[in-house]
């Protein structure tokens, strides 16, 4: 299965005035960084976040969120968020300022 482009649309939208944003294709989907760190992204339906170590338990703990596991090896820091969790703009936005917010805590690369 392809990745959702509707939902890679939004974040591309949501993303487009950030500094040192851009995109790239992994998992099987793609991906959005900045200044070369991993913040958010959609694998198939799914929007999936760096969240960081700090953040993972809490963001575990919200409605419609998973671990990130694709390989039976979970991604920890990261987080799956269904449908359901990012259906209106506000919720997609506030995963995305979460990720955000966790990449711009570390050095560029």
């Amino acid at each position: 299965m392809a990745y959702d482009a509707g939902l890679a649309q939004r974040i591309e939208e949501a993303l487009e005035d950030t500094a040192g944003f851009e995109e790239k294709k992994m998992f099987g989907g793609i991906c959005y960084l900045v200044s070369g760190n991993m913040a958010c992204g959609v694998y198939k339906d799914y929007l999936i976040v760096r969240v960081g170590p700090d953040a993972y338990k809490n963001a575990l703990a919200r409605p419609y969120a998973r671990e990130f596991d694709i390989t039976g090896r979970p991604m920890k820091g990261w987080v799956m968020v269904s449908e359901q969790g990012y259906d209106d703009d506000a919720a997609l936005y506030a995963w995305i300022r979460m990720g955000l917010d966790f990449a711009g805590s570390l050095p560029p690369k």
